[in-house]
């Protein structure tokens, strides 16, 4: 079976118009038809029901394109590979991180990305904002969440995990026996709803725990943030790739080590989010294994 001529029928059944899917293929309608009538004919089966007002997925159709669509992108992706051996990644890439992470875990590694790849020419837009990636023209958007939500394609880059941390000299003062006791403190608080009400803690042993969370002190950034911790203005929730630094030298020490913590979900990691998996530019797919074997 021709393979552009399978991926001409799912374009009709995704598009539910023989029209559109022309005028997306950038072919004439009629074309697009006696590609469908030859698909159908050389499978034996009626993909789709047509009138001269309607067209729609019959029920062997829509099984049959839910089983052949995996497979013809693993197809598109094989092709893809075999190009990006054979050609070098090259052009711009625009991709976008929050200032954080993009600050103290990307930047680090764009070095060694420019030394190993000179022909691509980079424009990082470093912003907490959760931007559009089609709308502003983005290649790639590295995201922190438990899980990506969207009609973006993914890739775990690392795994994140959160620290309940403070300065030496406020935990001295503040000797706290169990993490229920933060409830009764000023801690420092993200400017996010699900980062500002409660932390949940996990043991070794036992079931999960939320402790309400609350604080005279706010704020929006996470760097912000560690550094007002450090300053001893109280505990707070921090990445570990953000708080490793100053636990390392002291500035930093972390409470409740015996416990997993965070505000939102134990599984949170880094992701990086495309548009799409079918026709991915070299470029994005060197940037993504790069990102993947570094951070």
């Amino acid at each position: 079976m021709d393979h552009t001529a399978l991926q001409t029928a799912l374009s009709v059944a995704r598009s539910g118009s023989i029209a559109e899917a022309a005028r997306q293929l950038k072919l004439d309608p009629s074309s697009v038809s006696r590609t469908l009538a030859a698909v159908e004919a050389s499978l034996g089966l009626r993909l789709f029901q047509r009138t001269t007002r309607q067209l729609s997925v019959t029920e062997e159709g829509a099984a049959y394109l839910q089983r052949i669509e995996p497979l013809l992108e693993e197809f598109d992706r094989a092709r893809e590979k075999a190009l990006h051996l054979k050609t070098r990644p090259e052009g711009t890439l625009r991709l976008t991180a929050s200032v954080a992470f993009g600050t103290l875990c990307l930047l680090p590694n764009l070095p060694a990305f420019r030394a190993q790849y000179p022909g691509i020419k980079l424009d990082l837009a470093l912003t907490d904002a959760n931007v559009d990636l089609v709308a502003e023209g983005l290649d790639l958007a590295i995201r922190l969440a438990p899980s990506p939500k969207g009609d973006w394609i993914s890739r775990k880059l690392t795994e994140t995990r959160y620290l309940v941390c403070a300065a030496p000299g406020w935990a001295a003062r503040h000797p706290l026996a169990s993490p229920e006791a933060l409830a009764d403190q000023d801690c420092l608080r993200l400017t996010l709803p699900e980062h500002s009400e409660a932390w949940r803690f996990r043991p070794r042993t036992g079931p999960e725990f939320a402790v309400p969370i609350q604080g005279s002190f706010t704020l929006s950034n996470p760097i912000a943030l560690k550094e007002a911790a450090r300053l001893g203005m109280g505990p707070a929730l921090l990445a570990d790739w953000l708080a490793k630094d100053a636990l390392k030298s002291g500035q930093l020490t972390q409470l409740f080590p015996e416990y997993q913590v965070t505000a939102t979900s134990f599984e949170t990691a880094a992701y990086a989010l495309f548009p799409s998996r079918r026709y991915l530019p070299a470029k994005t797919r060197a940037a993504i294994d790069f990102l993947s074997a570094n951070l």
